[in-house]
């Protein structure tokens, strides 16, 4: 049996991540207790965790024709995410991010993307979309976005939306391509104001696209909704004293979408990714954390 093929469109950035005791509150020189750099980036960050979820991945981003971009392909491409798709600009400069994690595993971003090396695509990669089993984007990239989840859904398969933390105007053109929408409450209060709850936001979004529609909320849980059904339901996270939370997302919505490739129901994919979403929160790294398939289902059984 092949393993499910996934096709992640959107980010690939160059990461410098900085642990310290507590995030700054004003100006000065701060020294941390440990530092990484790695290639990330929502779309290449949930590849990664697809892949070692034991999924083909396929990775569609845009980077710089330069040191940075050869660097962030190759760590990709040691992940087993082929980045044949990957777009090398000239002169554009690949993207990068400083990130800060405090003690209790919470963080500051602080992302540069070059408007040369993101502006849209022309057309879509030499590929056949139907080789794939799903595509996921994020809303980074978002003319590539718009592409890559309106061939899916020509194709029939899942079209599955990152929606983070992103302008109106990008995350009002990515929702109706969508059959698949999985946004943080903190981009779901942008579409449905500022005090709306995870639940409520799930029947708002799903009456608003047809979609299935999931809001994850952290240590709180996923809402969702299918829109074959008026009833929000409710998956908890597992408990775990977190270490660091970054790409804890990502991972979470790679690994959601290895599972609809496969076949998985909507309901399943979530407590697989809601269970390595929080093994990763144990491990300080960003996505060098993401668990592998066997760990996150030896986690599920010692957890029940």
């Amino acid at each position: 049996m092949r393993a499910p093929r996934l096709l992640c469109v959107g980010a690939l950035t160059y990461d410098t991540i900085l642990r310290l005791d507590v995030l700054p509150s004003g100006a000065g020189k701060f020294l941390p207790s440990e530092a990484v750099q790695i290639a990330a980036g929502m779309a290449a960050s949930a590849a990664a965790s697809a892949s070692r979820q034991g999924g083909q991945v396929w990775l569609w981003a845009s980077v710089g024709n330069d040191a940075v971009g050869r660097d962030v392909i190759a760590q990709m491409e040691a992940e087993r995410v082929d980045c044949s798709l990957v777009r090398r600009v000239e002169g554009g400069r690949s993207a990068i991010a400083t990130i800060l994690v405090d003690a209790a595993g919470e963080r500051m971003i602080v992302p540069f993307y070059d408007s040369v090396t993101q502006a849209d695509p022309d057309r879509l990669p030499p590929v056949d979309f139907s080789r794939f089993d799903a595509v996921l984007v994020d809303v980074r990239w978002p003319g590539a976005a718009a592409m890559a989840l309106a061939q899916a859904r020509e194709c029939g398969i899942p079209a599955i939306l990152d929606a983070d933390i992103a302008s109106r105007p990008v995350l009002d053109r990515l929702l109706p391509l969508a059959s698949h929408v999985v946004a943080s409450l903190p981009a779901a209060r942008i579409l449905c104001g500022p005090e709306v709850s995870a639940g409520s936001a799930v029947a708002i979004l799903g009456e608003r696209t047809g979609a299935f529609v999931a809001i994850t909320d952290g240590a709180n849980g996923t809402a969702f909704q299918h829109p074959s059904s008026n009833d929000v339901r409710h998956l908890p996270s597992p408990r775990v004293e977190a270490v660091d939370t970054l790409a804890a997302g990502d991972v979470f919505h790679g690994t959601f979408a290895l599972g609809l490739a496969e076949g998985w129901d909507e309901e399943r994919a979530i407590a697989v990714a809601s269970a390595a979403a929080a093994l990763k929160c144990l491990r300080f790294g960003g996505r060098l954390g993401a668990p592998t398939r066997a760990e996150t289902l030896a986690f599920m059984q010692g957890s029940t």
